[in-house]
């Protein structure tokens, strides 16, 4: 019996992993998956925000601040509509308003006009801080993740594995909304209850 066995048949006797969305040993693996990515996000998010101000006094979301990079790289402007896709959004309103911020805080400018003909790139500001941010990224973060053995290729299979929930996730929500109910309307000034729900 390998250690990664024992480990699971332990917890199972010791730690109640059960939850409505964790009721089969399959459901159970995927809502811990799910439950480490939002925590992961979330550090992600502070880790860049804090990075970030160790370079400029400019106060970005954790998306703000992966537009900035996103809009740098390969040093080629990009639409609106590139930004939604390489970042897998479809808020496009949202988008604009991280731009209209970046724009006034001098770290990106607003290239061309109309509809389709404007794109976006950073200012030389945008350049020196997003360098900054790199060095700060390479002393901090990537210095540690070397330390923790076999980490690359824990980190290419992390990788892969993201792309394939990517994937499943974004092929269950076209599901989930080519097969949405439309849902009964509530009684004026009555409550739902459980029978609405089915």
């Amino acid at each position: 019996m390998n250690d990664r066995r024992k480990l699971s048949e332990t917890q199972a006797k010791l730690l109640d992993r059960g939850w409505h969305l964790a009721r089969t040993p399959l459901e159970i693996d995927v809502a811990e998956v799910e439950y480490a990515l939002m925590r992961c996000y979330e550090a992600f998010g502070h880790w860049q925000a804090e990075c970030l101000a160790t370079v400029i006094e400019f106060s970005a979301s954790g998306p703000e601040n992966a537009l900035l990079h996103i809009i740098r790289m390969n040093d080629r402007p990009k639409s609106v509509r590139d930004l939604a896709q390489m970042t897998n959004r479809d808020d496009i309103p949202n988008i604009q308003y991280s731009l209209r911020k970046l724009l006034k805080g001098g770290l990106v400018k607003r290239m061309g006009s109309g509809r389709a003909g404007v794109t976006y790139e950073v200012t030389p500001l945008g350049y020196r801080v997003t360098e900054r941010y790199a060095d700060i990224r390479s002393v901090l973060l990537i210095e540690t993740v070397m330390r923790v053995p076999d980490m690359a290729s824990k980190l290419e299979e992390a990788a892969r594995t993201l792309e394939l929930m990517t994937g499943i996730y974004e092929q269950a929500a076209r599901a989930a909304a080519t097969h949405r109910r439309r849902h009964p309307q509530p009684e004026p000034g009555g409550d739902q209850n459980d029978s609405d729900i089915d």
